[in-house]
């Protein structure tokens, strides 16, 4: 007789095996189709970056209290990806649990980890572009186009290790969201178990390489073509964003997408592929 079905959440082994089987999946998968998922996830992080700068905008709440808030609204990019399909750099770094066990090449996984990167950048600017031209940023008064610019602006001067290792704390966060995600039976439990990871690293100032990729060229469109106008209504100056330039941005990048791998791979892929599948690795060998 079959076992009966059940609502239970998988437990951690059942989710590593889980977690292998999709990297597998998703090293598989043909050029154009990847490329176009991780155009996907890229939109998908930057409507929730739009999400959480509008909400930043003028708020006046207390500096937690806002970050949180702002966290949890940001979700909405993550669940998009997992829940709506997509191909997103920093939780694809979960394939190593499949190079792991050798069901994955190393050529395989270099592969999904530049088309997805490329992908992503490609989605994420190209909704900073839509989100320009819309002449969203000028809401409130032009307070959601200052709020673009002071974000963007304080990540082009993070120095380099402390950007480094924000990546390594907020993808270590994200792939443990996309980790939990694994345990879901219901779209319900795959939203629920999201939310928290990914507004503690929002609120606590993590920094994210696909984020970036909106935050950063979001802010340098409006530092370079925002009219006259919204200046005078927003009540700030061009001048007052110095670090905002394109080399800033590249600046940032590098060293945060560096953490993000070091976090996702090492604090959280490899730790769970040698508690739940070195074993039988082992055992088949």
């Amino acid at each position: 007789m079959a076992d009966a079905p059940t609502l239970d959440s998988l437990l951690p082994p059942e989710m590593a095996h889980k977690a292998e089987a999709i990297g597998v999946k998703k090293a598989a998968l043909d050029a154009p189709s990847m490329f176009m998922l991780a155009v996907l996830a890229g939109a998908f992080i930057a409507m929730g970056a739009v999400f959480a700068t509008t909400v930043w905008a003028g708020s006046g709440l207390p500096f937690g209290v806002s970050r949180l808030l702002g966290g949890v609204v940001f979700s909405l990019g993550l669940i998009l990806v997992v829940v709506g399909g997509a191909e997103l750099f920093t939780g694809n770094n979960l394939i190593v649990m499949a190079w792991a066990g050798k069901k994955v090449s190393t050529a395989r996984l270099l592969r999904n980890w530049a088309i997805v990167y490329g992908g992503n950048f490609v989605g994420s600017v190209a909704t900073a572009a839509l989100v320009f031209l819309s002449g969203q940023y000028e809401l409130g008064g032009g307070a959601v186009g200052a709020k673009a610019l002071a974000i963007g602006n304080a990540k082009c001067e993070l120095a380099f290790l402390p950007a480094m290792f924000l990546g390594v704390l907020c993808n270590a966060l994200v792939c443990l969201a996309v980790w939990l995600s694994f345990s879901a039976r219901s779209a319900t439990d795959k939203v629920l178990v999201i939310v928290p990871p990914i507004a503690a690293f929002v609120a606590a100032g993590f920094e994210h390489s696909v984020a970036n990729m909106y935050f950063i060229p979001s802010a340098l469109m409006i530092k370079e073509f925002a009219p006259d106008e919204f200046w005078l209504k927003a009540g700030v100056s061009a001048n007052t964003y110095r670090a905002l330039t394109w080399a800033g941005f590249a600046k940032n990048l590098l060293p945060v997408t560096i953490g993000n791998i070091l976090g996702g791979v090492a604090l959280v892929g490899v730790v769970y592929w040698f508690i739940y599948l070195r074993t039988e690795k082992k055992g088949d060998a």
